[in-house]
């Protein structure tokens, strides 16, 4: 009896992890913009304790938004030339 192979191959692996980067990608956007609700509130800290200004908040719920942006899209690309080099040739007859 034959024995299946103790490893994937390197491809389907690959385009796994990949599609699993994929479906963790708002996971991960909605845990960063959790952050600045960490922050140090004027209210409820003493008036001697530095607080983060609203521009900085601002800027990196919008540093975070551009990062999710980019990765979706270089993992969309990523996704897209695996599926295209499996994909089989559209000019080529099935007999």
């Amino acid at each position: 009896m034959p024995r299946s192979p103790i490893f994937l191959e390197k491809r389907s692996y690959r385009r796994r992890r990949m599609m699993d980067a994929v479906r963790l990608l708002p996971f991960l956007g909605v845990m960063l913009w959790m952050v600045p609700l960490l922050w140090p509130v004027p209210e409820a800290t003493t008036p001697t304790a530095p607080v983060m200004p609203m521009s900085v908040a601002l800027r990196y719920v919008f540093g975070v938004w551009l990062l999710l942006i980019l990765a979706s899209w270089a993992l969309w690309r990523r996704t897209r030339d695996v599926a295209s080099a499996e994909a089989p040739d559209p000019t080529v007859e099935p007999r």
